[in-house]
């Protein structure tokens, strides 16, 4: 067993995928000599060298393209975007040439590449290296979009991710990097489900839906509200974001009659509006209160303002707050 931050579980398992398969290599911007913005591809290029992993120029339409044709010609790229917020020079290669490849070839091409991006807000990044624009993508059928929210994941979803054979999305939430800490055991076969939630916490009384860091300050939430007011919140940790696994929220809803859910994407057409959505049309008679989202309000950045930054992102407090609302009704 090995202690691990999320972080340091990310780089280990690109170390290992890198030294299982010879075909994988990362590109991206100043992932090679400096190991990343935030280190984690450090010590890979001193291991692999620059041919495996390759330092690019500042141009995010040109490190995505680069990757999918790599990926056609049997390699598997491992690009990675700095921040979400520069990713837009890079959206018509991911949505309408990565996304399509399998749909347009009748199935005798894929496009095995894994992008790594960061997203996120709460370290005063302000608006353009702070954004949470995960919806972007989960509503792109043909993309696998994934947002693990704890180490084990990290490690596993990412593994699983570089030997999957269609593109997936692999969003990392900055504020997990070095905030969590999880032993893991030592396997190099260690891989997660692409295509499953997780149930992070029985409960009774209500279902809460979350997914990367909004999960832990869900838990949190969570163990609080047991505390204080004796409510029993299962947190669905959501996980994948496309395809959505409403099989698993279904069950849980089934159970408790009461959904929220949480997210730092905005609120007006997010991932929650779809789970309202899913949840009204199969499981209206499960129902013994209204659904409730809980989200960034419908602004067009995240703010710079420390204060702001609060009133913006979810917190424990306010996810206390909407659970003790809903329940009571």
């Amino acid at each position: 067993m090995a202690l691990l931050t999320y972080i340091g579980a990310i780089t280990q398992a690109l170390e290992e995928e890198m030294r299982r398969d010879e075909r994988v290599f990362i590109l991206g911007e100043d992932v090679g000599v400096e190991g990343g913005v935030f280190k984690a591809t450090k010590g890979l290029y001193q291991e692999f060298g620059a041919e495996r992993v390759m330092d690019t120029p500042l141009a995010e339409g040109i490190i995505i393209s680069a990757a999918i044709g790599a990926a056609m010609a049997g390699l598997r790229p491992v690009p990675e975007i700095q921040f979400v917020d520069f990713i837009t020079p890079a959206m018509d290669a991911i949505t309408q040439q990565a996304a399509k490849l399998r749909y347009r070839s009748g199935g005798s091409q894929t496009c095995p590449f894994t992008l790594r991006v960061c997203y996120g807000g709460g370290v005063g990044g302000g608006l353009y290296h702070s954004q949470t624009n995960t919806t972007w993508f989960a509503h792109e059928p043909g993309l696998v979009v994934v947002a693990p929210g704890t180490v084990a994941d990290a490690k596993g979803m990412l593994k699983a991710a570089i030997r999957q054979d269609d593109p997936v999305i692999f969003f990392e939430h900055k504020k997990l990097y070095r905030s969590i800490k999880e032993e893991l055991p030592d396997d190099t076969d260690f891989v997660t489900d692409l295509f499953k939630a997780a149930v992070r916490r029985a409960g009774k009384d209500m279902t809460l839906v979350s997914y990367g860091w909004t999960l832990q300050l869900s838990l949190q939430a969570a163990e609080r509200l047991k505390t204080e007011k004796g409510v029993e919140v299962e947190v669905v940790d959501l996980r994948v974001l496309n395809p959505l696994d409403k099989d698993t929220i279904l069950e849980s809803l089934a159970k408790t009659g009461r959904l929220l859910i949480v997210h730092e994407d905005h609120r007006t057409l997010g991932i929650g509006a779809e789970i309202a959505a899913i949840a009204a049309e199969e499981a209206f008679d499960c129902l013994d209160a209204p659904i409730m989202r809980l989200a960034a309000p419908d602004v067009p950045a995240i703010p710079f303002s420390a204060p702001l930054e609060k009133f913006y992102l979810p917190s424990v407090d306010k996810i206390v707050e909407a659970v003790t609302r809903l329940m009571s009704y």
